[in-house]
């Protein structure tokens, strides 16, 4: 008897249980997860509960949307995967857009929904959705757990496809009744996934292809892509180009990851990119993509992209490779790895000395432009005033439409991770939120938010986050009371039926400022602009600065549809 008391405590120690909710945050708590972004709701109450007694911050955002969105900031500076928690049925769809955002641009992140209790899906319940068929074709995986002994597997396998590979979001739907359920709490889970071999390592023999190939070019170049972020590369590109004397352009969303203020950088490439960079595609005889999806923002009409030109493509997804654009040297691996590779090999260059004075006529030829006036406020010199004022060195976000694309051509940003915006899915109010995401990523950073008028107004109401959680990002409106790139399109390609992209009404952005408990200024010139923004950006406070710029200002150059990248419109008179 006394034998069987004694060994009591043993066998307890080793059926420890918990139930689904308090394995959830041991999960997270595994792995190292710092903030979760959220919105609470009826079929996610029990997770809610257990995170009130776990060491986890949570942000709370207004609308789960702006969660997800924050949450994409916060991967994209960290480069740690996202969290984000919803409920079942309305709170999960709200999240399909920064779901498939986040794909579009391989954002890392697990995102958690409740569903409703096991007995009863598939019966039409209150607040119940099918969140795995939405959105299986906009993530990277998905789950619903069925057996709560599964949940710690399931989390570790999640966060391990989220982060590794190319990056994307995954997916864990947990009905209601699982996270009460109690079961035996089992620590170092191990993952079970035999079909998941992503394939970091390139080839020898082909890494040697390039290597020739680069020796026989004479009009090479390099086309840098957000890979070379998410593979961790940007200094090996450095090297690789520095050794080899390779000119590098950038993809819109692959900015910051070879320096713009570099002899060797050319600039972004695309429908909205510069003429020097967009005529040296096409001019080529030599391009290896190291990251990039070929995407037809950047390569206009397929059939004049490039045409001269031997093309490399190194991506860690093999899917990728072939998929737009014909590829003679096919390399699958992580971007580090490939080009530490190549920087083994002997530097052989070829022969480009007239490619590089050919490229920098066209630079001194062909810059960015805009007409510079004082009485009206001009939205590109705002951005260079910004850039001005914080060295280059702030991260900056933006919403969608024309001051995304004046942001990427007049802010020069020369470290990694400091851009963040939607470039695959185009997600109008993105970049508000995601400048939340960002500064709590990196809080002591400098961290601006263009945004516009129209995008900011869908998710405007994430302002009280900056009290709440006392963050000093700085918010620059950009406002021309139009859906700017619409009326642009409209103008260029409608014979000027503005159809629905002129507001008639507005707010008053400064009132809604100080409504929530933040400075608010507005400026309607270029000397006004001068003051305001050296006040707002030096000071530790959260702003936002109301900025009445031309309504009739547009992007150049532009690549119409249809036309090749050299067919630029509004390239420097």
């Amino acid at each position: 008897m006394r034998a069987k008391l004694e060994a009591e405590p043993v066998s307890q120690m080793q059926t420890e249980k918990a139930n689904g909710a308090d394995m959830l945050m041991n999960a997270l708590r595994e792995e190292s997860v710092e903030i979760l972004f959220g919105y609470p709701g009826g079929a996610v109450l029990p997770i809610y509960d257990a995170l009130y007694k776990a060491p986890i911050k949570h942000v709370l955002a207004r609308h789960e949307q702006g969660a997800i969105h924050a949450a994409e900031g916060y991967a994209r500076v960290s480069g740690k995967p996202g969290v984000v928690i919803a409920t079942s049925g309305p709170g999960a769809t709200n999240l399909v857009t920064g779901i498939a955002d986040a794909m579009m641009d391989s954002l890392p992140l697990v995102i958690f929904t409740g569903q409703v209790a096991s007995s009863v899906i598939g019966t039409d319940a209150f607040q119940e959705a099918d969140v795995v068929g939405i959105t299986m074709p906009i993530t990277k995986h998905n789950y619903q757990v069925r057996d709560i002994k599964d949940l710690p597997r399931i989390v570790k396998e999640a966060f391990h496809i989220a982060s590794t590979g190319r990056p994307g979001p995954v997916l864990v739907d947990i009905p209601k009744d699982l996270t009460v359920q109690e079961a035996p709490l089992v620590k170092d889970v191990e993952m079970d996934l035999p079909g998941y071999q992503p394939n970091f390592h390139p080839n020898p023999l082909q890494i040697r292809k390039l290597v020739d190939a680069i020796k026989a070019s004479k009009r090479p170049v390099i086309l840098a892509g957000a890979g070379v972020l998410h593979g961790k590369s940007s200094e090996e590109l450095k090297n690789f180009a520095e050794l080899y004397d390779l000119p590098v352009i950038h993809t819109l969303l692959g900015l910051g990851g070879f320096p713009a203020d570099h002899p060797l950088f050319l600039g972004m490439a695309g429908m909205h990119g510069c003429y020097t960079s967009n005529m040296a595609l096409y001019e080529c005889d030599l391009l290896i993509n190291i990251g990039a999806r070929f995407d037809d923002r950047l390569t206009g009409n397929l059939s004049t992209f490039a045409p001269r030109a031997k093309v490399v493509h190194i991506d860690i997804d093999p899917a990728e490779i072939g998929k737009n654009v014909k590829t003679h040297i096919p390399i699958v691996a992580d971007s580090k790895q490939a080009l530490l590779k190549v920087l083994e090999h002997e530097v052989e260059r070829g022969d480009t000395l007239d490619w590089h004075r050919h490229l920098q006529a066209y630079k001194l030829e062909n810059p960015f432009w805009y007409t510079k006036t004082k009485d009206v406020l001009s939205p590109q010199r705002l951005i260079e005033q910004v850039y001005e004022m914080t060295n280059g060195e702030a991260i900056v976000t933006t919403d969608v439409g024309q001051h995304q694309m004046w942001a990427a051509q007049y802010y020069s940003f020369k470290k990694p991770n400091n851009w963040v915006t939607s470039g695959g899915l185009g997600t109008m109010g993105f970049g508000f939120p995601a400048a939340i995401g960002a500064q709590l990523a990196n809080p002591e950073n400098k961290v601006v938010a263009f945004v516009g008028d129209g995008g900011f107004q869908m998710t405007l109401q994430e302002l009280v986050l900056l009290k709440e959680l006392n963050l000093p990002v700085k918010v620059v409106l950009l406002n021309n009371s139009t859906l700017g790139m619409v009326r642009q399109w409209q103008e260029t390609f409608y014979e000027e039926r503005y159809s629905q992209s002129l507001f008639s009404q507005q707010p008053d952005f400064v009132k809604l400022a100080e409504s929530y408990g933040i400075k608010g200024y507005r400026v309607k010139d270029q000397e006004e602009a001068e003051q305001v923004l050296r006040e707002a950006l030096t000071n530790d406070e959260p702003v936002l600065i109301d900025c009445l710029v031309n309504p009739k200002e547009n992007v150049y150059p532009m690549v119409a549809p249809g036309k090749g990248i050299h067919e630029m419109l509004g390239v420097k008179p």
